[in-house]
C-alpha cells in the first residue's frame, strides 16, 4: 500500500530526472548513460543502461502490478544490466530472471565494493544492523537480549550516526557505524555475519566468502524471498525477527556459507557507448 501511494511522488521525481538528464546530455555531449535504478535517468538519443536485480518487484498481493510497471520502465532503456549470474548459481532467483525477450538484458555478475582479504579472524560474530526504523531498533533490542549468553567475541555495528553509548556485556564491542574501509576489514576478520538479507548485503558476503545468518526486515517481501533462496541452496539459514533466539545459530553448522566463483566484468558491455 505504501508503495502504491508513493507512485505520484515517483512520477514527479522521474520528470525532474528527465529534465536534468536532457540538460546534462546537451551540455556535456555524453555518449551514454548508466542508471543505477533511477527510473528517469535515460535519453532517447544516446545508449542508456539500467542496472537492477529487480526484473520482478515483490510487493505481496500487488507483485504482478509492481513487476509490470517496473518492466515497462526498464523497456525504455537500451539495455538492462543485471548484477547476478545467469545460471544455477544465481543469487536473485525469480527477482532477476525473467523470460521476456522485449527486455534487452545482460548478466554482469554480482557487484560489491568489498574484496576478500586473508586476515586473521578477530570476531566470532559480527552483527550488522541496518534498515528503516522502528525495525532497526527492534532488532537491536532483540539481539542484545538473545546474544548475552553467546560464547565468543561479538562486534555489534549499530548502523546509526550517533555518539550515543549503550550498556552491553563484556564480550560485545560496539560501533555505532563504520566507514567502508573499516567495514571491509572487520568483515574479513569475522567468522560469522548476522545481517538483513538485502541483495547488496548478499553480494558483499559472496565477495568476502563468509558464513552468514539472515534476519529479514519484517514486511519486506524481497528480503524474505532472498533469505529463503539462500536457505534452500544450503548457503545460509535465517529466522524471522520476532522468533530469533541464540539457539538458532546452531543451524550454521549445516550450511556451507558463500563461495564466490571468479568473474570479470566483460568490457564488451561498454562497446554500446563507443561513438560511431
Amino acid at each position: 500500500m505504501k508503495l502504491l501511494l508513493s507512485v505520484p511522488s515517483i512520477i514527479s521525481a522521474v520528470k525532474k530526472e528527465q529534465k536534468m538528464v536532457a540538460e546534462i546530455v546537451e551540455k556535456e555531449q555524453l555518449s551514454g548513460i548508466i542508471s543505477d535504478n533511477r527510473f528517469g535517468v535515460y535519453h532517447a538519443d544516446i545508449p542508456s543502461v539500467y542496472v537492477t536485480h529487480q526484473l520482478n518487484v515483490l510487493s505481496g498481493v500487488t507483485t504482478f502490478i509492481t513487476s509490470k510497471i517496473h518492466q515497462k520502465i526498464i523497456k525504455k532503456f537500451t539495455e538492462c544490466w543485471v548484477p547476478d549470474f545467469n545460471d544455477e548459481q544465481n543469487l536473485s532467483g525469480n527477482l532477476g530472471h525473467l523470460n521476456d525477450t522485449k527486455i534487452n538484458k545482460k548478466y554482469i555478475g554480482p557487484l560489491s565494493r568489498f574484496k576478500k582479504q586473508e586476515l586473521a579472524l578477530k570476531y566470532d560474530l559480527t552483527v550488522l544492523l541496518s534498515g528503516p526504523e522502528p525495525q532497526r531498533t527492534l532488532l537491536e533490542t532483540k539481539l542484545l537480549q538473545e546474544l548475552k549468553q553467546f560464547n565468543g567475541t561479538i562486534l555489534f555495528v549499530r548502523g546509526v550516526f550517533s555518539e550515543e553509548s549503550i550498556d552491553v556485556p563484556q564480550n560485545f564491542i560496539i560501533k555505532n557505524y563504520l566507514l567502508a574501509n573499516e567495514l571491509e576489514r572487520v568483515l574479513n576478520q569475522s567468522k560469522v555475519i548476522i545481517s538483513r538479507s538485502g541483495y547488496s548485503a548478499i553480494m558483499d558476503l559472496l565477495a568476502l566468502e563468509k558464513k552468514a545468518f539472515f534476519i529479514p526486515t519484517p514486511g519486506q517481501f524481497e528480503q524474505e524471498y532472498l533469505a529463503k533462496i539462500c536457505e534452500k541452496k544450503g548457503i545460509a539459514p535465517f529466522a524471522n525477527q520476532q522468533n530469533f533466539s541464540l539457539k538458532d545459530l546452531e543451524k550454521l553448522q549445516n550450511y556451507k556459507g558463500f563461495k564466490a566463483k571468479e568473474t570479470t566484468l566483460d568490457l564488451r558491455l561498454f562497446k554500446l557507448f563507443q561513438s560511431k
